[in-house]
């Protein structure tokens, strides 16, 4: 061990190297090593999901790749007779990662990390970890840990550690910041070599004496050294055989994907249009002014063009020198290639005197942003970066701009429907940790013009086994989400939302909405919303109130009243949001008000947003419900992630649907799922959204 140490330290001989891997260990973090930890990083952006398993020890991780410089993780471990209260002991556990040093040619990538950190502590341990890199193939890696990482190879100690016992779990999904960096300190170290392209070997130094595991008698050790073999079955995709202190055999699967590659680059949808550029004699002629029918053919003209993008012309006003045009873009999931595709569509069909374009984005049927350009711009840089073209680009809230596109006739009212399966999961049930039923929906909407908008979903299941779930909710406040598997027991055709909504502008930058109906499967009510946020800003402001009903449990129109076993449902709830751009694809937002139980408290969600729709978040939730009413769990969290469509296929479409995974869905911190929320609805047609996808504009 101390020999890898030398071997760190005098690592002049070796070059520097891309210190990243698709690879990742048994606790499903990126490492070339098995149970240990390295100072590896994925590539920036990846999305990987590990399995591994040995006898009567699984691991599930999801990890994501922040940034560079940050990994986080989501695990849920089960552990057959760990603890005589449970056969299986599940848990989920979250870690963190960072690098703090990038290697160089004369000193390894140094990172710190935390694993365990907000769960029960079954798995809790901290490290410091040094890796450096030999040529293309070799990896050094040693080490120093806390915790798990710190009960084998101890050189001393710092501070006092309260050792992890199930007595004092409590709740879980605390963090117990008191323990970290303290208690024993393990060293540990390893070697991973590629043989081949396809396979390579690891063996490693381990820190970690499965001390709660020996204590139940379900682990046996007869060395600290672990080694494995992992050949790579495909480019994301990794099978790894291992054995563990010369006891266990185990193997484990991953497989990652990553938003910032598409599975087919640059798309297939059909190329736009060629811009048209003018004759320059013809840019004097404004004979057409006066000419009703020469103005019909325009509308008619532009109208068809458009259509063959299937972008909706629903406005327009035509002056000698200037067009105002209004469209609602609901095919293209970049706003910047709808935008791009119309100004070509404007070159073709617009008489050659008019020089100024005004685009006006209407969402819900009503004005958001104009985006402005002079003809002549677009007609020399067509085949320019597509940054010259936003630096020519101007966008100004529509109100604030003043002069709006003249209402087509015959556009509205407007429908759309859609049949198509769909899956209702639950997860982390202790009897089953995943039920899942299939259902089909068909869903329908009607915009009726001036921001009113209907929508209705009906739902039958298929098949599934939610309704087997007779794992009774224990709650101490009011039952807002822990019933939710009741809503499972029928079969029958149920509604799964039915609303009337209208969307209105109040002043420049200010929007507001109302939502009467089934909000959602478990809740009927009414939902106002207003919003502030300027077309270029990188802050908005939010508030939102509601008055709810809960639904019956079969689905149909009845309603309840709002007592449940333990207390009574409010009639209103609502809260204030704060939302903030930090540029680079980062977004944070604060939600503080009154959540579904009553109780008062705060949310705070982080997410990474790519240009192309991915977004991969979590947030984090504390009222003053206490740990003890909260229940298992001791306070709301969760991830999610937002798979656009578009990405898989290669062809433009705004579906995008979002998995949220909570490690348990207890009752404090919810809101009602409201669909249409201000934010996520008028945000694609402001400035900071539509450049961050400006690379689509020319597509």
């Amino acid at each position: 061990m101390f020999g890898v140490l030398a071997v760190l330290v005098g690592s002049s001989a070796a070059f520097a190297n891309d210190l990243t891997t698709t690879l990742t260990n048994n606790y499903g973090t990126p490492s070339g090593l098995l149970d240990m930890p390295t100072a590896e990083m994925a590539p920036d952006g990846q999305l990987s999901t590990t399995i591994s398993y040995f006898d009567g020890f699984s691991k599930t991780t999801l990890s994501f790749q922040v940034a560079p410089w940050i990994t986080g993780s989501f695990r849920y471990s089960g552990t057959k007779d760990l603890t005589p209260q449970f056969r299986t002991f599940y848990d989920r556990s979250f870690d963190l990662r960072f690098r703090l040093f990038k290697e160089t040619d004369f000193s390894p990538a140094i990172a710190v990390g935390l694993q365990d950190f907000l769960g029960t502590g079954v798995l809790g341990a901290e490290y410091i970890v040094a890796t450096k890199s030999y040529r293309n193939r070799l990896r050094v890696t040693a080490g120093l840990g806390w915790g798990r990482f710190g009960s084998q190879n101890s050189i001393g100690g710092f501070g006092s550690r309260a050792p992890f016992n199930f007595a004092g779990v409590g709740t879980g999904g605390d963090v117990s910041v008191s323990n970290w960096f303290k208690g024993d300190i393990g060293i540990f170290g390893g070697i991973s070599y590629d043989i081949s392209d396809k396979l390579s070997f690891a063996v490693e130094y381990s820190s970690d004496s499965y001390d709660t595991e020996r204590k139940a008698g379900i682990f046996d050790q007869s060395t600290p050294v672990n080694f494995g073999l992992t050949y790579r079955l495909s480019q994301d995709t990794n099978l790894r055989a291992y054995v563990l202190h010369g006891e266990e055999i185990g193997v484990s699967l991953a497989f990652a994907i990553n938003p910032r590659t598409m599975p087919i680059p640059g798309g297939i949808e059909s190329a736009p249009l060629p811009v048209a550029v003018r004759d320059p004699d013809g840019a004097r002629d404004l004979g057409w002014v006066g000419v009703p029918a020469a103005r019909a053919q325009i509308e008619r003209s532009l109208d068809e063009t458009l259509a063959l993008d299937e972008i909706d012309l629903i406005g327009l006003r035509l002056e000698g020198r200037a067009a105002y045009v209004g469209i609602q873009n609901e095919t293209y999931d970049r706003t910047s290639q709808a935008l791009g595709r119309t100004f070509r569509a404007m070159t073709r069909t617009l008489p050659a005197s008019v020089e100024d374009f005004h685009v006006t984005l209407y969402v819900k049927g009503i004005p958001a942003s104009t985006v402005s350009f002079a003809r002549s711009d677009i007609e020399k840089l067509e085949h320019a970066a597509a940054d010259q073209a936003l630096a020519a680009a101007n966008f100004s809230d529509s109100l604030r701009f003043g002069t709006l596109p003249e209402p087509l006739p015959g556009k509205f009212p407007r429908y759309g429907w859609g049949i198509s399966p769909f899956t209702r999961v639950s997860l982390f049930d202790p009897d089953e940790p995943l039920r899942m039923d299939v259902a089909l929906r068909f869903q329908g909407q009607a915009e009726l013009g001036r921001g009113w908008v209907a929508r209705a979903a009906t739902s039958v299941k298929l098949f599934g086994n939610i309704d087997k779930s007779n794992r009774a909710s224990n709650s101490r406040i009011p039952r807002v989400r822990s019933d939710a598997s009741l809503f499972a027991k029928s079969d029958a055709p149920r509604v799964d939302w039915l609303t009337l909504s209208k969307y209105q502008r109040l002043a420049p930058d200010l929007y507001a909405r109302g939502t009467v109906g089934y909000l959602e499967e478990m809740y009927a009510g009414v939902s106002t919303e207003v919003l502030w946020r300027p077309v270029d800003s990188r802050i908005a402001f939010g508030a939102e109130l509601n008055y709810v009903r809960p639904r019956d449990f079969d689905g149909d129109f009845g309603l309840r009243d709002h007592n449940t076993v333990s207390g009574a449902i409010p009639k209103f709830n609502g809260h204030g949001s704060v939302y903030y751009d930090f540029g680079g694809g980062f977004h944070g937002q604060v939600d503080a008000g009154r959540y579904l139980a009553g109780d008062w408290g705060v949310t705070v969600g982080f997410d990474r947003e790519f240009a192309n729709g991915w977004k991969v978040g979590a947030f984090a939730t504390k009222t003053d419900v206490s740990a003890q009413d909260f229940g298992e769990g001791s306070f709301d969290k969760g991830i999610r992630i937002t798979a656009p469509i578009s990405w898989l296929l290669g062809k433009p479409t705004q579906q995008a649907p979002t998995i949220v995974v909570r490690p348990l869905t207890r009752d404090g911190g919810q809101r009602v799922n409201v669909s249409g929320r201000l934010y996520e609805t008028v945000r694609s047609s402001h400035k900071r959204d539509a450049a961050a996808s400006w690379g689509k504009f020319w597509r």
